[in-house]
């Protein structure tokens, strides 16, 4: 029996034929989505004011250290996708290298916070479309965008490539006027934000951020980054795969890196008033308005929308990808399998699962946003850990010999990356608030994941990890 058949059963061979996805992206196509995905002016605009509020300009040493744990991550994603380059992403890695039990367990964890992470996105769309017309309600704002979105996914990879492709022009505009900006208005050097990073305390006076904060912060700042690997979702859709895939993830990270942490640069060292952009509760926004003027800070605030739109589109072909990859595979029960797993005649897309990802999301929006936070927050640690853990057992057991991707100075970036992921873990059970209800919400949902698993997958003979070849057989 090939390694293979140890970790995901034996290989189904008289499966059905299946028409599969198309296999019309080039590298480039696949890195546009990948990007759209990872949405750096989204991150800029959302996720780095808080890191900010939270490490004053220490953010800066957070985002770097963060990407330095970023690359160590991308080198375990392009190895693993290198192997695998199929639709089912993490779920196919995990479950080939660790087996079936740990494979299905990752594609809950996954599902639930990938559908999650639309509806959080969405809802954010009302958000900038305010400074047009206020008192926009978000959750319908968030549904409307989620079906304009899902409309858009279930057409063409490739049309989807080139929309995504010019959205993601539009948000990369936004960022380098931003960075324009700074650097045109430079206050402070560069050295200060390495030697001496500030923050306000609770009389809103500058003090030294703590080398811990900064630790703390780094854990925000991963997230910020995080989405490069999506490019294994496409794995079926990219001309070459098992070689491009790999130099896909690397670049998405490093374009992602430079596409956020130079304009939070600009920022913290082209604000007029230091004190008054940590003070302020939209710092980004308090920037633009210092140094563009209320016209251009509206702008951008559209240009922002339009990410957040863009991201939508490329999270939901990230899903309904998965969803497909599992029904294919079997995993639910013949009808919805079934469903799930039928692409389009015209499109060659997985519609259904588009369909029911979409409907998902939608109705998620109509969830309390810090319960939505709660269920996504910690899974993502989780499931880096378990790709950390994949990409050794791959190696030693042989069963990713067949990629073409193999990350520098193995095994040190996975280890490296694994311990910074379990201080990232003991960060959040120290946060009574946030941090220790996310981690009991990824622990429950893993349990209900185990439980289905040893209750009905376990004693089915036809669930298979299935690849699109080996479904030809």
């Amino acid at each position: 029996m090939s390694t293979n058949e140890a970790t995901t059963g034996p290989v189904d061979k008289a499966a059905p034929a299946a028409k599969g996805l198309d296999r019309a992206l080039n590298a480039l196509g696949t890195l546009m989505i990948v990007l759209s995905a990872v949405t750096p002016a989204s991150s800029v605009f959302i996720i780095v004011p808080g890191v900010i509020a939270l490490a004053g300009t220490g953010s800066f040493l957070s985002f770097v250290i963060a990407a330095v744990i970023g690359l160590f991550m991308a080198f375990v994603y392009a190895e693993l996708s290198s192997a695998y380059p199929m639709a089912g992403g993490e779920y196919t890695m995990i479950g080939r290298t660790l087996g079936r039990f740990w494979g299905f367990v990752t594609l809950v964890l996954v599902f639930v916070s990938i559908v999650l992470i639309v509806a959080v996105i969405a809802l954010g769309v009302g958000t900038y479309l305010g400074v047009l017309v206020p008192n926009l309600s978000p959750q319908w704002v968030g549904v409307v965008t989620i079906a304009l979105a899902g409309t858009v996914a279930a057409m063409r990879i490739k049309l989807n490539a080139f929309v995504t492709g010019i959205f993601l022009g539009i948000e990369m505009l936004a960022l380098l006027i931003l960075t324009g900006l700074g650097f045109a208005h430079v206050e402070r050097p560069l050295s200060s934000l390495f030697t001496s990073p500030q923050l306000l305390d609770a009389t809103n006076t500058l003090v030294p951020a703590s080398a811990g904060i900064i630790l703390a912060a780094t854990a925000v700042s991963l997230f910020a980054y995080n989405g490069y690997g999506a490019a294994a979702y496409f794995g079926e859709e990219t001309q070459d795969a098992k070689r491009n895939i790999g130099k896909v993830v690397v670049w998405a990270l490093l374009i992602t890196v430079a596409a956020e942490l130079i304009p939070l640069t600009a920022v913290l060292l082209g604000s007029p008033d230091m004190a008054g952009l940590l003070a302020a509760p939209q710092k980004i926004e308090y920037f633009l308005e210092a140094r563009g003027g209320h016209a251009l800070t509206v702008l951008i605030s559209l240009a922002i929308a339009v990410a957040i739109f863009n991201a939508v589109i490329a999270i939901i072909l990230q899903a309904a990808r998965l969803l497909f990859s599992s029904g294919r595979d079997k995993t639910w029960f013949g009808p919805i399998n079934a469903a799930v797993a039928s692409v389009h005649g015209s499109y060659a897309s997985p519609w259904i699962a588009t369909i029911v990802v979409s409907v998902l999301a939608a109705v998620a929006c109509f969830i309390d946003i810090n319960l939505l936070l709660v269920v996504s927050g910690t899974s993502l640690v989780v499931i880096y850990a378990l790709l950390c853990v994949a990409v050794f057992v791959g190696r030693r057991n042989g069963s990713t010999a067949g990629g073409h991707y193999r990350m520098p100075l193995f095994p040190v970036p996975a280890i490296l990356a694994f311990v910074a992921l379990v201080y990232v873990a003991y960060q959040n059970l120290l946060d009574a608030a946030f941090g220790r209800p996310s981690l009991i919400a990824t622990l429950l949902i893993m349990v209900v994941a185990a439980i289905y698993y040893v209750l009905v997958l376990a004693r089915r003979t036809d669930w298979n990890l299935h690849g699109p070849d080996e479904l030809a057989g």
